[in-house]
């Protein structure tokens, strides 16, 4: 009896000593910012499990609490300079809100570049290791990715030919795509995701360049009813997106914690983000086909008039950036080779 007492105790005291390291306060908290509703795909899909991995592969010892919808401050454009400034430990970010900055990375964002999000992303986070370190230098990379291949949503005409978007007024993500529709004598305006919602109901725009997966959360599907999508060899565009965290905040975490940011960074992560993304376009656009939208397809011989109409943007960007010292050419062999890597992976 006594010895059934003695195990009783020190199962016990063994059950509290695991409630107690469950409970315990973690040695590092971090605070992750960023510029979407938590409702969003990648708050929900991509930022909280990632933050759920990083505390239980770390038993507790890493805690990672996620601010979303710019809660901390700032704007949307200032949340890299955040991370590498350390007023904040970890942001994601949409690497065209500070244009020129990362201008090796905009080789993903040429018209009739990308595949689905999982494959271009992980070519993405792959060239950014190898091409990227001068660019990325002040923090610590984290995973870079794509979204899927954007669509064109529009408030009230339906968009089936080039000629249909002459004299609209397009939001445009990126200079890229601000550049591609000045080729189709669009008048582009540039803002950041979170003021379409406004825009396109107060119609300082007509069309709006996104994903369905952005459409969804914004409610844009309820403002811009007419959906064109894009089907052919390539998308019509994507764009990119940096995932860092400050790099003394990471360098400071002892070796054995720095290997669990590690093992969810980089190529695997980056394929994460990108399934995530492809998941929740496909149930986003079946949103907007419940509500009744007009969905109209560019393919065939009108695909190919766009490629070709906006062929000029990828040599103007090439002309651009070897007169910026780079070598484009092995930048865009590189960028279209890792692209079909990952889609025979």
């Amino acid at each position: 009896m006594k010895n059934i007492k003695l195990k009783s105790l020190a199962l016990l005291a063994g059950s509290l000593l695991s409630i107690n390291a469950i409970a315990a306060e973690p040695e590092y908290t971090f605070k992750l910012h960023h510029m979407l509703p938590p409702v969003s795909n990648a708050h929900t899909n991509f930022l909280q499990p990632w933050a759920n991995k990083i505390k239980a592969d770390s038993d507790g010892r890493i805690q990672v609490d996620i601010y979303p919808a710019m809660q901390l401050g700032g704007k949307p454009p200032q949340l890299f300079d955040q991370t590498r400034k350390g007023i904040v430990d970890i942001t994601w970010t949409v690497g065209g809100y500070t244009p020129g900055r990362f201008p090796k990375a905009t080789v993903f964002e040429l018209p009739f570049i990308p595949l689905s999000a999982r494959i271009t992303s992980m070519a993405l986070q792959e060239f950014a290791e190898k091409e990227m370190q001068d660019e990325l230098a002040d923090v610590h990379l984290l995973a870079m990715h794509t979204h899927f291949p954007g669509s064109l949503h529009s408030r009230n005409k339906a968009i089936k030919t080039l000629e249909d978007v002459k004299d609209l007024k397009v939001r445009t993500p990126n200079k890229i795509m601000a550049d591609a529709f000045g080729i189709l004598e669009s008048n582009t305006v540039f803002m950041p995701v979170p003021s379409m919602p406004s825009a396109l109901s107060k119609g300082v725009i007509d069309v709006a360049t996104l994903p369905f997966e952005v459409v969804k959360p914004l409610k844009i599907e309820e403002l811009a009813t007419y959906h064109t999508e894009f089907q052919g060899d390539r998308g019509l565009y994507t764009q990119f997106f940096i995932f860092s965290m400050n790099k003394k905040a990471y360098q400071d975490l002892p070796a054995d914690l720095r290997a669990v940011i590690d093992a969810n960074s980089g190529v695997n992560l980056a394929g994460f983000i990108g399934d995530a993304f492809d998941a929740y376009e496909v149930g986003a656009r079946g949103d907007a086909m419940k509500r009744g939208n007009t969905f109209n397809t560019i393919e065939g011989a009108e695909f190919d008039r766009w490629k070709e109409t906006l062929a000029p943007v990828t040599a103007a960007w090439l002309e651009e950036m070897n007169k910026d010292g780079y070598d484009a050419q092995r930048l865009l062999d590189q960028a279209k080779a890792l692209i079909e890597k990952y889609e025979n992976f």
